[in-house]
C-alpha cells in the first residue's frame, strides 16, 4: 500500500460509486423521476419491487457515504499541501473553484443532476473552517436534524394546502421529447433543467452533504481509517445498530415514494431518512471494513480500490455511459426498458469500470479527470507520471 494512500478509504469510495450510479441512472431511465409521479409504465409486480428495493438500499444513502469520505480526503489533501511545502488554502481554493466549473460542465452537457459543484461550493466551508472536532460532530448533527425539521415542515404545509402542491406531468412529457429527440434537443433540455437543479440540491441535500463533510473532517483529522484496529471491535455493534435502524427508516422511506411519491407522506419520509440514512451508511461501512478483514478482503479491497482512486473520473463517466444509452446524444432509450433491465444495466456498467479502472491504473497513475483537477490546485500542468513514480499526491 501507498504510504500516502489509504486503500480501504479508496475501497470505500469505490463502493459508493455503485450506489450513486444506482441512484443517478434513474434519472436518464425514468421521464418522471423526481417529479413526485411514479411512471405509469412501471405497474407490474416486479417493477414496484426493483423500485423499491432501488429506494430502499441506495436512494438518500450512497451520497452520503461519498461525502463523508470525501470530507475525510479533505485531510489527507491537506496532508499532501503540508508535505508538498505549498500554502494550504490557496491550494484548496483552487481546487473548490476546479470541481465548480467541472460541475456546471458536466450539469451543463451531461448531466443536470450534478452533484460535483455542489461539492465546489461546500469545499469553500471545509477550507474556512477552523473549529475543533468535537465543534465539527456538533454542526453536523444540528445540520442533519435542521434538514429533518425543515422537510417534515414541508409536509405539514402539504396537508394543509394539499391542492397547491400537486405534481405535474408536463416536464416528464418535455424531457421524453428531449431524450427522444437528437443531440441538440437533449443538450437544450440538461442545460435548461440544470440551474432549477442547482437551487434543488442546495437545499434538499447541501445540509446533508455539509453535515457528512464535517464528520468525514473530523474522522480524517483523528485518522480514523489509519487506526482500524483500535476500534474493529466496535465494528459488529455499528453493524447491529445501525442496519435495522437504517433500515427501517429507508423502508418507510421506499413506501411512501412508492405509494405518496408527491404527497405530504415524502416528505415525512425523506425528514426520517435524513435521520435514519447515516445509521445505514455506518452500516456499509462497518459491515465493508469487517469485509475487507475478512478471508477474501484483500481480493475485494483489490478489486474496489482502483474504481476510487479514479472517482471523480469514473462519476463523470457513468454519465457519459448513461447519456449514451438513454438520450439524443446516443440510443435513446429513455422510458423504454423494464425496471429489472434497468438495474441489470447497473451492475453491468459498474463491473466494466471496475475492470477499466484496474487497466488504466496499470498504465497511469491519475485519471483524466484527477490529472485535470490535480492541475488545478496544484496551479500548474502535471506531466502524467509513470506507474513507478512514487505518488506524491493524495488525490
Amino acid at each position: 500500500m501507498n504510504q500516502h494512500r489509504l486503500l480501504n478509504v479508496d475501497a470505500l469510495r469505490g463502493f459508493a460509486l455503485l450506489g450513486i450510479l444506482a441512484v443517478n441512472i434513474w434519472a436518464f431511465a425514468d421521464p418522471f423521476f423526481g417529479l413526485g409521479i411514479n411512471n405509469p409504465r412501471y405497474a407490474g409486480a416486479l417493477d414496484l419491487a426493483v423500485r423499491c428495493v432501488e429506494a430502499l438500499l441506495f436512494e438518500t444513502k450512497f451520497y452520503l457515504l461519498f461525502s463523508f469520505l470525501f470530507g475525510y480526503s479533505f485531510t489527507l489533501q491537506m496532508a499532501a499541501a503540508e508535505r508538498a511545502g505549498a500554502a494550504f488554502r490557496p491550494r484548496m481554493l483552487r481546487r473548490a473553484c476546479g470541481l465548480l466549473v467541472l460541475g456546471v460542465l458536466h450539469g451543463c452537457f451531461l448531466f443536470y443532476g450534478d452533484i460535483l459543484h455542489l461539492y465546489g461550493l461546500l469545499s469553500f466551508v471545509l477550507v474556512l473552517w477552523t473549529a475543533s472536532v468535537r465543534a465539527a460532530v456538533r454542526a453536523a448533527l444540528a445540520l442533519v436534524l435542521l434538514s429533518a425539521l425543515l422537510l417534515a415542515g414541508i409536509g405539514a404545509v402539504m396537508l394543509l394546502v394539499p391542492e397547491g402542491m400537486a405534481p405535474d406531468a408536463k416536464p416528464a412529457l418535455a424531457k421524453l421529447l428531449a431524450y427522444h429527440g437528437d443531440w441538440r434537443a437533449t443538450r437544450a433540455f440538461t442545460t435548461g433543467e440544470f440551474p432549477s437543479t442547482v437551487a434543488l440540491l442546495l437545499l434538499a441535500q447541501g445540509p446533508s452533504a455539509l453535515a457528512m463533510f464535517l464528520l468525514g473532517r473530523a474522522a480524517g483529522s483523528v485518522q480514523l481509517f489509519a487506526h482500524v484496529d483500535a476500534f474493529r471491535h466496535l465494528l459488529p455493534r455499528v453493524l447491529m445498530v445501525g442496519l435495522p435502524v437504517g433500515l427501517a427508516g429507508a423502508a418507510l422511506y421506499a413506501a411512501a415514494s412508492k405509494y405518496d411519491p408527491g404527497g405530504a407522506m415524502i416528505m415525512f419520509g425523506t425528514a426520517l431518512s435524513f435521520l435514519t440514512a447515516p445509521f445505514l451508511t455506518a452500516a456499509y461501512v462497518a459491515g465493508l471494513l469487517m469485509l475487507f478483514d475478512g478471508r477474501f478482503g484483500a481480493r475485494l479491497v483489490a478489486a474496489l480500490a482502483p474504481m476510487g482512486k479514479i472517482a471523480l473520473t469514473n462519476y463523470l463517466m457513468q454519465s457519459v455511459i448513461l447519456a449514451l444509452l438513454f438520450t439524443g446524444y446516443g440510443l435513446r432509450l429513455c422510458d423504454k426498458l423494464a425496471p429489472a433491465t434497468v438495474m441489470a444495466l447497473v451492475f453491468v456498467i459498474y463491473f466494466a469500470q471496475m475492470a477499466l479502472s484496474a487497466w488504466w491504473l496499470k498504465r497511469h497513475t491519475y485519471g483524466p479527470a484527477e490529472w485535470l483537477l490535480r492541475a488545478l490546485t496544484n496551479g500548474s500542468v502535471a506531466r502524467r507520471a509513470n506507474v513507478n513514480q512514487k505518488r506524491a499526491s493524495t488525490d
